[in-house]
């Protein structure tokens, strides 16, 4: 007598199928916690969540990716142009990866690099709320670059913790990088420490000296509580290289990459070679960190 067998892979969805319930009602929780203890809640979600662990959830076999996040959280401290050229230096390095632009009232990354760029939103509104997720869900294959907007700091906080993404990031070997674009003025450093103590070792931080908006950081290196976060929370530090206004506005102005940019017959020869000297500064900096790809 023939006995009906389950189709290959039944078994495994049916297994996936048990798994997912049990993380919908553990990412239930995880919220729960996060709507009534807000930061507070957010960390005690993080450190309660071994349920990730004991759950029995199915290893993602996938390569190490990562959550590049380019803050600075004030407007106007160079976070798009740091973009830029950092999405350039995967291009150039040939890394997979996709790139995210989240800033929706100032697009210039995702106009001028539209062929590698996608759209995302965070956002209040519980229409729009999901909207980030594809960050997310795209760092499963490649690792993402993502040009966040200004003051969107309670948003992406909140994003990450009622989702439990630094847990989930561990189990599916998706891990952050915070690049903070600081400006050293007081509001820029204190946005910084306040990110810093938030994550306590959770993300990687790098915090980026931006010598094209401040080129004397002594005063900041004289302030004992930001030495004592980049001790503590192991931030890499590294300096942006200034970009020259003339050659910076000309870019602008036509809308294009740097790749076009530094090849460009318009730009005369000496203005090509002072692009050429700015990336090639910025991409030894972004080398010392060790973040990359």
């Amino acid at each position: 007598m023939l006995v009906n067998q389950p189709e290959i892979g039944q078994f495994d969805m049916a297994s996936r199928s048990r798994n997912s319930k049990y993380q919908v009602q553990l990412t239930d929780s995880v919220v729960k916690q996060v709507d009534e203890g807000g930061d507070t809640g957010m960390d005690t979600a993080i450190e309660n969540s071994n349920g990730f662990k004991e759950c029995g959830l199915e290893k993602v076999e996938k390569p190490a990716t990562k959550i590049h996040l380019i803050d600075g959280e004030k407007g106007g401290v160079g976070k798009s142009l740091f973009a830029r050229v950092l999405i350039q230096y995967f291009l150039d390095k040939n890394f997979p990866f996709f790139a995210v632009d989240t800033d929706r009232s100032n697009p210039d990354v995702s106009r001028i690099y539209e062929s590698v760029c996608r759209e995302a939103l965070f956002s209040e509104d519980e229409k729009k709320f999901y909207e980030a997720d594809r960050i997310f869900e795209l760092a499963f294959e490649k690792s993402v670059i993502v040009n966040l907007p200004a003051q969107v700091y309670p948003l992406v906080t909140k994003w990450m913790g009622r989702n439990n993404l630094i847990e989930l990031g561990k189990q599916s070997r998706i891990s952050f990088c915070k690049w903070f674009i600081c400006t050293g003025g007081y509001d820029s450093v204190q946005l910084f420490l306040k990110s810093v103590k938030h994550f306590d070792n959770k993300i990687a931080h790098v915090l980026v000296r931006n010598l094209g908006l401040e080129d004397d950081w002594s005063s900041v290196e004289e302030m004992e509580e930001v030495q004592n976060a980049i001790k503590k929370y192991e931030v890499k530090v590294i300096d942006f290289p200034k970009f020259y206004s003339r050659e910076r506005n000309a870019i602008d102005a036509r809308g294009i990459t740097f790749d076009l940019a530094r090849n460009s017959q318009e730009l005369g020869v000496l203005g090509r070679q002072r692009i050429k000297s700015f990336m090639l500064s910025a991409y030894e900096a972004f080398e010392t960190t060790g973040m990359l790809p």
